[in-house]
């Protein structure tokens, strides 16, 4: 039961999908820390855009709401790539709490 605790803890502290590779789940897991990553990034790449157009926007007459109409542009790719990481976050934590895997609990 600790080692379950262990498992579900990996998944839902520190990244979704190493529960399941201490479970034995390699594959699982493996695609789960791919899919994290690529959440991850790709919010990398939206912010550094976003911020990139705040500093352009910087140096000009710009009105604000010109800047925030340019900044919102991304908002409903950040929601797409909140929810996808949650759900996979909600995913990982149930499975590892669900799954026996082939270790030894």
């Amino acid at each position: 039961m600790v080692k379950k605790l262990k498992y579900v803890a990996l998944s839902a502290l520190v990244l979704p999908g190493l529960g399941q590779l201490c479970l034995g789940r390699r594959v699982k897991g493996a695609v789960m820390i791919v899919l994290d990553n690529i959440f991850i990034l790709a919010a990398l790449f939206l912010a550094l855009r976003s911020a990139g157009k705040l500093m352009l926007a910087g140096g000009k007459n710009v009105d604000s709401a010109q800047v925030l109409a340019a900044v919102q542009t991304d908002a409903p790719y950040a929601r797409w790539l909140l929810g996808g990481f949650l759900l996979l976050w909600v995913y990982g934590i149930v499975d590892a709490a669900t799954d026996q895997g082939s270790s030894n609990n």
